[in-house]
C-alpha cells in the first residue's frame, strides 16, 4: 500500500526497527499462538486476538475498538483468512493512530509563527524527562535552531545538575537558580533570556511530583501564568514524558497529568528495552493527544520524531 511508503532515512529506520524489536517479537509470538491451527478469522481467533492486544499493553478500550473494526470487516467478508490478519491489524492500527497523529513529520521542526517557541515538559521523576529534554536540545540545535533550557524542577538538586550536564554536553545555554527556588521565577528568567537572545526554542523542565495533584496543578498553572507575562501565549506546547517500559503505569500517569494540566503532546521513552511498545497505540488513542517523540535507544540520535507510518511499518515488519 502506498500508505506505508518509507519516509525515514535508512539509519533512522534501522534504529526504529531495532528499538521496537522486543515489542514486535513478543506481539507476533503471541499472535502466532492465537491463530495456530486456524485458517479463518472466527470468534475464537478474535477472542485470542483480544487477549494478545491487552497483554501487549495496547489497553482494554483501544483493544475493543480494534476488535470491533476487525469484526466489521469479518461480517462484510464472510471468509477472512488468518493469513490476512497481519495486514488487517496493520491497517486498523495505522487508522487509529491517524485519528490523533495527523502529521507525517520526520525531522525536528517548529511552527513558523512562534519565536521563541516555548515547550513546557512535564512527567514524573524517573521517566527520562531530563534526558529527553537534553536530546531534544541536541536535535533542535542539529536542525539549526538556537535553544535555551530552563531548570524549573527546583525541588531536586539532582534535576538541576542533570540538566546542567545536558546543557554542557549539547552546548546550549541554561537558566538555573538554587534548589528550592520558585519554579515560576526560573521560567520567567528563562523566557526573558530567550527573548533577549532571540532564541528559536525554549525548553522548560518542571518538577515531577504526583503525590498531591492539587499542588501539582497549582504549581504548573502558576508557571504558565508567569511565563505569559513575558510571552502572552506561552507555553506553546505542554509535552508529557512517559516511560513506555512501565506499560499500564504509563496510562495512569497520563491520566493524572492530563487531569492536572492541559497536555498537548506526548513523548514515550525507553521503548528499546521493553516488549510494551503497544502502549504507544493505546495512550495515543485513549487520550487523543498526539505522540510527538519516541525514545528508541540511549544515543543522542535515538529520540525520534514519532511518525505513525514508520512506527506501524516497523512494528509489523
Amino acid at each position: 500500500m502506498s500508505f506505508f511508503k518509507k519516509i525515514f532515512t535508512k539509519d533512522k529506520k534501522e534504529t526504529l526497527d531495532k528499538g521496537l524489536e522486543k515489542s514486535k517479537n513478543s506481539f507476533f509470538d503471541k499472535l502466532s499462538k492465537a491463530v495456530a491451527g486456524k485458517s479463518k478469522v472466527d470468534d475464537d481467533v478474535l477472542d485470542n486476538l483480544e487477549e494478545v492486544l491487552v497483554s501487549s499493553d495496547v489497553g482494554v478500550n483501544t483493544t475493543l475498538k480494534i476488535i470491533e473494526r476487525i469484526e466489521e470487516r469479518v461480517s462484510k467478508d464472510k471468509y477472512l483468512g488468518t493469513d490476512e490478519l497481519n495486514q488487517i491489524l496493520r491497517e486498523e492500527i495505522a487508522g487509529l493512530l491517524s485519528e490523533t497523529n495527523t502529521g507525517n513529520e520526520t525531522e525536528f521542526s517548529l511552527p513558523k509563527s512562534d519565536t521563541p517557541h516555548v515547550i513546557m515538559v512535564v512527567g514524573v521523576n524517573g521517566v527520562g524527562k531530563t534526558t529527553t529534554i537534553g536530546k531534544m536540545a541536541y536535535q533542535f540545535k542539529k536542525a539549526g535552531k538556537s535553544v535555551v533550557l530552563g531548570a524549573a524542577d527546583t525541588f531536586r538538586a539532582a534535576a538541576i545538575d542533570q540538566l546542567q550536564i545536558w546543557a554542557d554536553r549539547t552546548e546550549v545555554p541554561i537558566v538555573r537558580q538554587e534548589m528550592g527556588s520558585d519554579p515560576a521565577s526560573v521560567a520567567f528568567d528563562t523566557l526573558q533570556s530567550a527573548v533577549t537572545q532571540k532564541a528559536d526554542v525554549v525548553i522548560i523542565d518542571t518538577a515531577g511530583r504526583l503525590h498531591n495533584k492539587v499542588n501539582l496543578m497549582n504549581e504548573l498553572t502558576k508557571v504558565k501564568r508567569v511565563m505569559q507575562k513575558v510571552i502572552p501565549n506561552a507555553p506553546h506546547d505542554v509535552l508529557l514524558v512517559l516511560d513506555g517500559s512501565t506499560g499500564q503505569n504509563a496510562f495512569e500517569q497520563a491520566k493524572q497529568f492530563t487531569a492536572a494540566t492541559e497536555v498537548t503532546s506526548l513523548a514515550v521513552t525507553k521503548l528499546d528495552g521493553t516488549a510494551k511498545g503497544g502502549v504507544v497505540i493505546g495512550i495515543s488513542d485513549q487520550f487523543q493527544i498526539p505522540v510527538k517523540y519516541i525514545g528508541v535507544g540511549e544515543g543522542m540520535e535515538d529520540l525520534q520524531v514519532f511518525n505513525k507510518i514508520e512506527f506501524v511499518d516497523s512494528f509489523f515488519k
